[in-house]
Order: C-alpha cells, then structure tokens, then sequence
C-alpha cells in the first residue's frame, strides 16, 4: 500500500498545498523527539520537488530548532482528513534561518507576513512516502485559530524578542537553539 519517491510528484504537491495542518518530527540523538504540529494557511513552501521551506512561528518551545543544529533529520507528515485517504511524509535533512541571516532574507518574500515570525525551516527532500491513511478520522476544517497572530501583533516585536530570550533560547533537553545570537 505505501510507495516511496525520490522526489515530490506534482501530483503529490497539490495534496500538499491543500492542507491545512502538517506534523514536524525531529531528534537530537539523545534527549527527547519532538512531534510538533503546525498550522496557520500559507505558511508551507514547496520550492521544487527536493526543497521544502516552512514559516516557524513562536511558541512556547524551540524544539526544532534546537535538535536541527544537533541532527539535521527531519520527517514533515501530512494527513488526508477530508476526501480520499493519504498520508504523505517527507524525509529528508533541515537547516533552521534566523532573521539575522542571508538565507532568511532571501526567502522571507515567499511568505506572507506574520507577526511573530520566528525562523524559516529549509528542508532538503531525500524520499517521500505515501500510505493509505484508511485509519485516518474524517475531520471538517472549521476555521484557522487566531490566537497566535493576535497575541503576536498585540505583544510586538521588542517584546517577542525577549519572549525568545526568555522561552526559546534552549531546548527542554537544555540544547541551545541559537534564536538569539
């Protein structure tokens, strides 16, 4: 029932972009993994079938950042949870830009702009697989949350930097994450 690619095929992309939540997996080799899900339209970037960017926004850890810089494995999932079942992982290796650097400026322009913007994740696709997803709920999209964008713009940006310093400059696993060099 599953099938690997080396590659995105177009047809996969369009599931992609059709999504309203993906799931982000990664690991130091030791301490805990990390499952985060992410939301919020428009905040994932197919940029061809072997790169993938995705806008990481703040939150209350700094998880993937912080286990990128110590094993840049990432997994990306995504679930079918209206019309025809799938689930689709990309597997592949990551690297994490802050603000401060060349990458993030070069590719901020592709999204659009969210208070709170943390770093961009640039993911490299190595394989991607595809299985059935027959267990996978029906779920309807109702509507996206605003919560993160209104606390966001209302705490603006000197606070939320030093929400950064506060709350995201190490891991749980006490690992650095680098958001405030």
């Amino acid at each position: 029932m599953s099938k690997f690619f080396t590659e995105i095929p177009t047809e996969l992309q369009s599931f992609i972009t059709s999504q309203h939540i993906f799931f982000v997996a990664t690991a130091a080799a030791e301490g805990r993994i990390n499952l985060s899900p992410k939301g919020l339209a428009d905040t994932f970037r197919i940029v061809n079938k072997n790169r993938v960017l995705w806008l990481n926004l703040t939150g209350s850890g700094n998880e993937t950042a912080a286990h990128v810089l110590k094993n840049d494995r990432m997994t990306v999932m995504f679930c079918s949870f209206e019309g025809k079942p799938l689930i689709l992982r990309l597997y592949g290796t990551a690297k994490v830009y802050h603000e401060r650097d060349t990458e993030f400026k070069d590719n901020k322009h592709l999204f659009p702009e969210i208070p709170g913007t943390r770093q961009i994740v640039d993911m490299t696709v190595e394989s991607v697989q595809t299985s059935c997803g027959y267990a996978v709920p029906f779920m309807e999209f109702k509507e996206e949350r605003q919560q993160l964008n209104a606390w966001a713009e209302k705490q603006g940006k000197e606070r939320i930097e030093r929400y950064w310093k506060e709350n995201n400059t190490k891991s749980i696993d006490g690992f650095e994450t680098e958001i405030c060099e």
